[in-house]
């Protein structure tokens, strides 16, 4: 199993209900950095934009993190933020997203990853990210340790309407 389907089955293992065998992952489209992904899972569909961060820091240990939006129809979800920068994420400190002057905080964490728990905050990640050339995501290591995740949003707007358009 390559690593987008272990990712998508982690964040999204409410939808596999049923045998994984009966999963369909299709990779849509990649639109420069960022692609997109839809996942069926019998009459359950998720739809999402995916990207690697382009710089890490610390570079001396390189990470498997992605950012998504998600879009999950049969939950009337729309526009999900989340993160996971390849590690589990301590209680202590916040993990925050950075874009020119705007700055948005997760506030739900979950071992490795991290969504924004608030619809209006998400929708307004969205558009920064649309209007954005890249997006900076800080988070803390259980040991304390800051990791910043570089993501550049080139393709972004193409593979986030692409997305939204699969599970529409």
């Amino acid at each position: 199993m390559s690593l987008i389907n272990k990712i998508t089955v982690l964040l999204f293992c409410f939808l596999i209900v049923s045998k994984a065998s009966a999963q369909e992952i299709k990779k849509v489209g990649k639109f420069k950095d960022w692609e997109t992904i839809v996942v069926t899972d019998g009459a359950k569909k998720l739809c999402f934009a995916q990207s690697k961060p382009v710089l890490q820091s610390p570079k001396k240990n390189p990470r498997e993190a992605r950012l998504f939006i998600s879009f999950r129809p049969a939950d009337k979800i729309k526009d999900e933020v989340s993160i996971t920068s390849g590690y589990q994420y301590n209680a202590q400190n916040s993990i925050t997203a950075k874009s020119g002057k705007n700055k948005i905080k997760f506030d739900v964490k979950k071992e490795n990853f991290a969504w924004i728990g608030d619809t209006g905050l998400e929708r307004k990640m969205v558009n920064v990210m649309k209007k954005g050339s890249r997006i900076m995501i800080t988070g803390y290591n259980q040991s304390g340790s800051q990791t910043i995740d570089h993501y550049s949003l080139m393709g972004f707007t193409k593979a986030y309407n692409t997305a939204k358009k699969s599970c529409a």
